[in-house]
């Protein structure tokens, strides 16, 4: 899996204090962007996400590509519906490698049913390629492939969206591909603008599970707590 942040607004922990700070002052908006400091900026930020006025959080975006991900995994990933989406499509490309599919964990460290996913995954690809070259076209050939074969998306959030994406697809009990995604999402944009994301990640970090127990979340809160603090 490789994720990587395409673009960002321009200055986007800037541009969501000056969208504040402009909520509630009478002034130029030019003028606020221009003369806003770092230091009103983190005050201004630091306030709406305290108080949950997140709305200014919408006017800066994120664009990732995200590849080697599994069709499982890009089907959980659109139901996050504040966003766009440009996926790969298998009517216009081919699958054909034999690394063509993404193995969980769980089943590539079991001998036995690993055994069994790689062939299944084989077998579907000749068949696969063997009805394209009898003449079937790739969008109907495609019906046979597993969910596990790789893909390509491009992913555009706006930060507001991301925060929320975060809080859910972080947790532990998140399925653990969608989660390493999210995790690498959230180190990508905690580099572009700590200020909006320093305190995203599942609900325990503040002390709330859904789930209605904390322990099972302690290590990845733990993890990420970790990994806010050395960036």
């Amino acid at each position: 899996m490789k994720v990587t942040i395409l673009e960002h607004t321009c200055e986007p922990q800037k541009l969501a204090a000056a969208a504040a700070r402009i909520c509630r002052h009478d002034e130029d908006a030019q003028l606020v962007l221009k003369n806003l400091s770092d230091k009103e900026c983190s005050r201004l930020i630091d306030e709406c996400l305290q108080k949950g006025h997140e709305s200014v959080l919408e006017h800066a975006s994120f664009t990732f590509a995200i590849e080697g991900i599994s069709r499982v995994t890009t089907h959980q990933l659109v139901r996050h519906r504040i966003a766009s989406y440009s996926q790969q499509s298998l009517r216009h490309t081919r699958i054909e490698g034999g690394d063509s599919f993404v193995i969980p964990p769980e089943i590539k460290d079991n001998e036995g049913a690993c055994g069994i996913f790689r062939k299944c995954c084989t077998d579907a690809l000749v068949s696969y390629n063997g009805m394209i070259d009898m003449g079937i076209k790739p969008e109907d050939a495609r019906y046979i492939l597993p969910m596990g074969v790789r893909s390509r998306i491009i992913v555009t959030m706006n930060a507001r969206s991301l925060r929320n994406f975060f809080r859910l697809r972080t947790c532990s009990k998140a399925q653990w591909e969608i989660r390493e995604t999210a995790l690498r999402m959230l180190d990508e944009v905690r580099e572009a603008a700590p200020g909006l994301f320093r305190d995203s990640g599942p609900p325990c970090m503040e002390g709330k599970c859904p789930e209605g127990d904390l322990e099972c979340f302690k290590e990845m809160s733990n993890k990420i707590k970790r990994e806010k603090n050395d960036a």
